[in-house]
């Protein structure tokens, strides 16, 4: 990803509302499993710049990894201090290590093995730990956004589904997000065809009160999301529990 696009990031995940509305979403997903409190080990894996580990810390102690040293250095900057560089598809963790593995947009950049990289995830995630995914969907709706930050592909929940059940993972629950507003980005996207080309990546183009009606569509999403089947969105969430057939599979190659 290019180094300005974590200079955004940064500024953009205190405010932004697609920021603020995604992490409305995973919070109400990961909370159909465990409640607030400091019983959980974390793993954040390619914690960017930081904001995830925020929220993620109302549930245990967080550690986040990523191999961008310049996200990493912003996110000390927002007083995390558990923090490592590292491959999602090498982690520098003894297995079994975590009770929760998070990766929001992470496995979809071009330079992630997605295959090798849930490997990874199953094998420091304790039997019957979880894991909570978040990729872009769609690898025709590709845009500016997506040259910006390197992407290397958009998945289904069919492919998606089928990858984690590959390494083992019982998939709990899977759907498409951010789906009211599917309809607005895809005309964005047939539209930069025949536009001039956009300097910036979306999330640096200011709404101002449209962000705001914006980051509501998406708190109303998070209500719905445990009871609704989106039949399409810009993005996936997905809940992978890992099944002691794994864990056997995995001491098999030891």
């Amino acid at each position: 990803m290019e180094q300005r696009e974590y200079e955004i990031m940064y500024v953009a995940e205190e405010s932004h509302w697609w920021y603020q509305g995604m992490a409305a979403i995973a919070r109400k997903v990961i909370e159909t499993y465990y409640a607030p409190g400091p019983h959980l080990r974390i793993l954040d894996a390619g914690c960017g710049t930081g904001s995830g580990l925020l929220f993620l810390s109302r549930y245990g102690k967080v550690t986040g990894l990523d191999i961008s040293p310049h996200a990493l250095r912003l996110s000390r900057k927002r007083n995390q201090r558990d923090l490592l560089r590292a491959s999602l598809m090498s982690l520098p963790f003894l297995g079994e290590s975590f009770d929760l593995v998070t990766s929001f947009d992470t496995l979809y950049f071009k330079e992630v093995d997605d295959a090798l990289a849930l490997q990874e995830f199953v094998r420091v995630l304790i039997p019957g730990g979880r894991i909570v995914l978040r990729v872009p969907a769609f690898d025709w709706l590709r845009g500016i956004h997506d040259a910006k930050v390197a992407t290397g592909h958009r998945y289904t929940l069919r492919e998606l589904s089928r990858k984690m059940a590959e390494k083992g993972l019982e998939v709990q629950f899977i759907n498409y997000v951010n789906s009211f507003l599917f309809p607005f980005v895809l005309l964005k996207r047939l539209s930069e065809k025949h536009l001039p080309p956009q300097e910036d990546s979306d999330i640096a183009i200011p709404l101002g009160y449209l962000g705001q009606v914006f980051k509501g569509i998406l708190i109303l999403e998070s209500c719905l999301i445990r009871k609704c089947r989106f039949p399409f969105g810009l993005s996936i969430i997905a809940v992978g529990r890992k099944s002691s057939e794994s864990t056997k599979e995995s001491l098999k190659g030891l």
